[in-house]
């Protein structure tokens, strides 16, 4: 005898699932142009995930207690008569997590006889009832046997969520870049047109595409100029200007003792040949410049929109104060910029380690980035002027250890 509600019986998975998926488009279409084109994508994509992305069931098994066993009365038919006969309650208490509109969803597999339980928050009680002074194998086997049957329909259910959540967040992708395009398409129309338009409180990017990475500023020419969206660097070329950093990396490793003579200006300007090899400007000879002892940068205008700070390991506190310094360069939105840190002396995994901590710690830090390695962490930081402007920051590690002493 098993007393409970029946779970799994009050309607169907794969259709909630299918409504839910429809919503995304109309849930991304409510959302304001302004606030769109603002907000970080990932900051859009998250909020989004938090209402479509379904958490499945989980029983914590580990995390069961009981109730104190009651001894009561049953009704019951015996020879067609309603009699009350004495039995004893065991009642066990089940955590679980995720959401529990699953547990009253039929899952496309599943049995005539649906398991039952009483759905609390944040709990299911199962009971099982019996003659009094039963056997505790016999109670153990019920109880073992409920458990069983209510973790293969939440494996049935599991299984049809898993499938709707790898969807639901690539139709998520979908909606929102595709959103994205047209509201930037809409802009730059508005720029083409030529007459005066009202000021808008968002701001929008354009990218600076590469030829011989030849960095060129794109934008369409209006003959007013109503539509002034802040530039960024894209996203190959912010790579490819880290690739040719990772690659000097290497070659200046490689001659330690030519690199041990050098100062970490002139490492620096090393760096800054190289990358002014591979890149060019509009009017300009080089596009990679040095403002005071050691920023690396790209400028548009009156804009920086990539900046490179390169630091000698000198402890943790260095990683600290070069992001202070990072953050207040950078406030446009999109803005990518690179920490080089030279490690001229320890042992490097254990700078590395400590000075990833750092990033960590730091209170405009955000999330992990898309690469981390051993040789290269990448970090989404929060600019130090607007929380909801994101800073992709790259950490390249040299290690040029200085030259030992003869004496």
């Amino acid at each position: 005898m098993t007393p409970g509600n029946r779970l799994f019986s009050n309607g169907d998975l794969a259709d909630t699932l299918n409504h839910q998926l429809g919503q995304i488009a109309n849930a991304v279409a409510g959302w304001s142009e302004n606030e769109l084109l603002t907000l970080p994508q990932a900051d859009v994509y998250e909020a989004l995930r938090a209402r479509f992305i379904i958490d499945p069931i989980v029983l914590d098994r580990d995390g069961i207690t009981a109730e104190p066993i009651e001894d009561g009365l049953m009704a019951t038919r015996h020879f067609g008569e309603t009699v009350n006969v004495k039995v004893t309650t065991v009642t066990l208490v089940v955590p679980i997590t995720g959401d529990q509109a699953l547990l009253g969803l039929r899952p496309n597999h599943y049995t005539h006889n649906p398991p039952t339980a009483t759905v609390r928050s944040g709990e299911l009680r199962v009971n099982w009832s019996g003659p009094v002074n039963p056997d505790p194998s016999v109670v153990q086997q019920g109880v073992d046997k409920q458990l069983s049957e209510i973790q293969q329909w939440i494996d049935w259910s599991t299984a049809q969520v898993t499938v709707h959540n790898e969807a639901a967040g690539q139709r998520i992708v979908r909606e929102v870049q595709a959103r994205r395009e047209r509201a930037l398409a809409n802009r730059d129309l508005q720029a083409s047109l030529g007459f005066p338009m009202r000021k808008r409180s968002d701001a929008d990017t354009y990218t600076v595409p590469i030829t011989r990475r030849r960095i060129v500023p794109r934008r369409t020419t209006p003959t007013a100029q109503p539509f002034r969206p802040e530039p960024a660097l894209d996203e190959k070329q912010y790579e490819a200007a880290l690739e040719v950093l990772w690659h000097q990396r290497n070659q200046l490793e490689r001659a330690p003792t030519t690199v041990a003579k050098m100062g970490e200006e002139q490492i620096r300007d090393l760096l800054l040949v190289h990358l002014n090899g591979h890149f060019e400007g509009q009017a300009a000879g080089e596009v990679f410049n040095n403002v005071g002892k050691t920023d690396i940068l790209i400028r548009v205008e009156d804009r920086h929109i990539f900046i490179g700070e390169c630091k000698i390991w000198r402890g943790p506190k260095t990683i600290t104060d070069t992001l202070d310094q990072l953050l207040s360069y950078l406030t446009w939105r999109d803005t990518k910029a690179a920490l080089v840190l030279f490690i001229r002396s320890g042992v490097p995994s254990e700078a590395i380690a400590k000075a990833v901590v750092k990033f960590r710690e730091h209170p405009s830090y955000k999330r992990e980035g898309r690469q981390v390695t051993g040789e290269r962490h990448d970090f989404v930081f929060t600019a130090t002027s607007d929380p909801n402007q994101e800073i992709k920051l790259a950490f390249l590690p040299f290690h040029l250890p200085k030259p030992r002493s003869n004496s």
